[in-house]
C-alpha cells in the first residue's frame, strides 16, 4: 500500500471515528435549555413575526442583547427542517464540526507536512470538549468554524500574493460571522487585520484590505442603526452586562461576585441565580469572607434577598459596600489573583458542564466514580494543552511567521479579555482551541521537514 493510500485510509477512518463521537454526543445530550431556548426565541420570532426579540404576553419585545449570528444560523434550520427543530441544527453543526477540523488539518499540513496534518485531524476529530458543543444549541461549534475558515483563508491569501484574491473575502464573511455570532470574537478580526495589514505594507498593497475592512464593518453599523431606530441607542455590538435600554444591571452584586468567584461552581449556583433564583450562603466559597464582621453583613443581604429572590437597589447599594472594603482591604487578591485563578481555571477545569457529572468534581467522598470520570476528563483536557505548549515552544524556535503570530496573539488577548469578565465559564477558552491544535499538530512534523513560515 503506498504511503498516500494509507494516509487517505487513516483519515477516512478519523473522519469515522469522529462522526461517532459526535452521534454518541447528540444522542445522550439532555433536552435543550437556558441560552439555546434564548437563540431559539429570537429566531422563531424573526420568522413568524419578522421582529428580533423575545415572546412575552401574547407579543414580541425587540431586544438587542444577542447579536443576530447565531439566531440568524437557527432560523435557517427552522425555515428548512420545521419550527424549533433543534435536533436538526446540532446535526447540521455536527456536519460544519467535521469540515471545519478537516480544513485545519489540510492548513497544518500545508504549513508543517502531512504527518503533521494527520495528527491534526485526529486531535480534531477526537477532541470531546469541542465535539460535545455541536450537541447544544449554543455559538462555539459555529465560532471555532469561522476562525479556522479565517486562518485557511489567511495562510491561501497570502500564498495567492496577498492581493485581489477570492480569499480575501473568505477572511472577510469568516471574522465578521464569527463577530456577530460572538462580539468578543472582534479580537481574532483584529488580530487578522493587523497581520494582514502587516504583509500589505511588505509589499505595498493596501487597497484590498481597506476594502475588506469596510465591507466587514457594513453588517454592525447596520446593526447600530437598527437598534437606535429600535431601542433608541446606537449599539453596533451587544452590550457587556446583556440588558436591553432602561434595564437595570446589578453592578453591586457583579463587583462583590468578582471579590472572591473563581470557578464554574460559583457560576452555575450563585451568578446564574442571583435577581430570580435562591442564593444560598453555602454556595460561597471560603474566600468569600475574610471576617465575623463580613460573615454577618453577608448573611443579612443573603437573608434580605431570600424574602423575593429579587435584587434590589438597597442591596446592590449594601453588596457595593461589601466589595468595596473587600477590595480596600485586599487589592492584590482582587486585581491578580482571582482574576488570573479564573482564567487558570476556565483552562483547566474538566470541560464537565455538559455531563452529568457533579460541578464539585473534586468531591471523591461524595461521588467518588463521577470524580474519577472527571479527573481523566482534566488528564485528557491536559494532555491537548501541553501538546499545544510545545508545540508553541519548537514552532517559535523555528520561526512561527505570520500564521504563528496570529496564533500566539489570539490566545494571549483572549485570556486578557477572560481576565476582566465576571464569572468563570470552560466554554470561553473554545474558541482558542482551533490554535491550541494546530500548535499541537507541529509537534508531529517530520524533523527534517522545512515548514511554511507564513
Amino acid at each position: 500500500m503506498s504511503e498516500r493510500l494509507r494516509r487517505g485510509w487513516i483519515s477516512g477512518l478519523l473522519v469515522v471515528a469522529g462522526f461517532a463521537l459526535r452521534w454518541f454526543l447528540v444522542h445522550i445530550h439532555p433536552a435543550f435549555a437556558g441560552d439555546s431556548l434564548v437563540y431559539g426565541d429570537l429566531a422563531k420570532n424573526m420568522l413568524l413575526h419578522h421582529v428580533y426579540g423575545f415572546s412575552e404576553a401574547g407579543t414580541v419585545r425587540p431586544t438587542l442583547i444577542r447579536l443576530p449570528g447565531y439566531p440568524v444560523f437557527l432560523a435557517g434550520c427552522f425555515a428548512v427542517f420545521g419550527l424549533e427543530n433543534y435536533a436538526a441544527a446540532v446535526w447540521v453543526q455536527v456536519v460544519v464540526d467535521l469540515v471545519g477540523w478537516w480544513w485545519l488539518s489540510r492548513l497544518a499540513g500545508r504549513l508543517f507536512g502531512e504527518r503533521a496534518g494527520l495528527a491534526a485531524l485526529a486531535l480534531g476529530m477526537l477532541c470531546p470538549f469541542t465535539a460535545n458543543y455541536t450537541a447544544v444549541a449554543l455559538t462555539e461549534t459555529l465560532v471555532m468554524f469561522c476562525a479556522i475558515v479565517a486562518m485557511v483563508g489567511l495562510e491561501r491569501w497570502m500564498a495567492s500574493g496577498a492581493g485581489w484574491s477570492a480569499w480575501l473575502w473568505v477572511i472577510a464573511v469568516a471574522l465578521m460571522y464569527g463577530a456577530m455570532l460572538r462580539p468578543d470574537q472582534g479580537l481574532f478580526a483584529v488580530v487578522i487585520v493587523v497581520a494582514m495589514g502587516w504583509v500589505s505594507w511588505k509589499r505595498a498593497v493596501w487597497m484590498p484590505l481597506g476594502v475588506m475592512c469596510v465591507v466587514m464593518a457594513v453588517p454592525f453599523l447596520l446593526w447600530g442603526v437598527r437598534n437606535e431606530r429600535v431601542m433608541h441607542v446606537f449599539q453596533p455590538l451587544a452590550p457587556r452586562f446583556a440588558n436591553d435600554p432602561g434595564e437595570g444591571v446589578t453592578l453591586g452584586f457583579n463587583k462583590w461576585y468578582r471579590t472572591w468567584a473563581i470557578d464554574f461552581k460559583a457560576t452555575n449556583d450563585v451568578y446564574w441565580n442571583w435577581d430570580g433564583d435562591a442564593v444560598l450562603m453555602g454556595d460561597l466559597a471560603p474566600r468569600a469572607i475574610d471576617n465575623e464582621q463580613q460573615r454577618r453583613e453577608t448573611q443579612r443581604i443573603l437573608d434580605l434577598y431570600a424574602l423575593r429572590e429579587r435584587s434590589t437597589p438597597e442591596l446592590e447599594a449594601a453588596l457595593m459596600r461589601l466589595a468595596d472594603e473587600r477590595v480596600k482591604a485586599h487589592p492584590w487578591r482582587y486585581y491578580v489573583y482571582v482574576p488570573a485563578m479564573k482564567v487558570v481555571n476556565m483552562w483547566l477545569r474538566p470541560r464537565t458542564e455538559l455531563t452529568d457529572i457533579p460541578l464539585d468534581w473534586w468531591n471523591f467522598s461524595a461521588h467518588e466514580r463521577a470524580s474519577w470520570e472527571a479527573l481523566g476528563l482534566a488528564v485528557w483536557c491536559g494532555v491537548y494543552l501541553v501538546l499545544g505548549m510545545v508545540g508553541v515552544w519548537m514552532w517559535r524556535s523555528e520561526g512561527w511567521g505570520v500564521m504563528g503570530w496570529v496564533c500566539v496573539s489570539f490566545v494571549v488577548l483572549r485570556c486578557v479579555l477572560l481576565w476582566t469578565i465576571d464569572n468563570s465559564e470552560p466554554r470561553y477558552t473554545l474558541e482558542c482551541f482551533p490554535m491550541v491544535m494546530l500548535f499541537g499538530a507541529f509537534v508531529f512534523r517530520k524533523r527534517r521537514a522545512a515548514t511554511v513560515a507564513l
